[in-house]
């Protein structure tokens, strides 16, 4: 496979990745993730995270939320370099919040680096929403 299947592969999985985590199993989503100190979070929550732990934690939180719903990217942009790529997109679907349906509809970037053979998420930050900004 070339660079940009494999990072086209990694995005997918992190998506999918995504969508398994609003079932309540993080599992995926931490597999998904660079595990590294240099690892930074600022999602839709409003959090700013550095460091795998902080984040590793903040995905088992967010897991057992079970949010439901499902959340795509939407207008994807891919720029892939030696051993970073970076997407932007808008993130679109809807998550389920006490019952109630909650529109998705936010922009995101996304860094991927190259670890061994693998491609995971370096960098995520998204705007916020509502319902989960606290």
């Amino acid at each position: 496979m070339t660079k940009e299947a494999d990072v086209a592969a990694a995005v997918s999985g992190f998506y999918q990745a995504l969508n398994i985590l609003f079932t309540g199993d993080a599992e995926p989503m931490k597999n998904a993730w660079s595990h590294a100190d240099d690892s930074s979070y600022m999602g839709p929550d409003g959090l700013y995270l550095r460091g795998w732990e902080q984040i590793k934690t903040m995905w088992e939180h967010v897991g057992a939320l079970k949010l439901g719903g499902c959340v795509n990217p939407k207008q994807l942009n891919t720029v892939v370099g030696a051993d970073m790529a970076l997407i932007t997109c808008v993130e679109s679907g809807e998550n389920e919040v006490d019952g109630q349906a909650e529109t998705v509809g936010i922009r995101s970037s996304t860094v991927f680096r190259k670890e061994g053979d693998v491609w995971k998420v370096v960098a995520h930050q998204t705007d916020l929403l509502s319902y989960l900004a606290g």
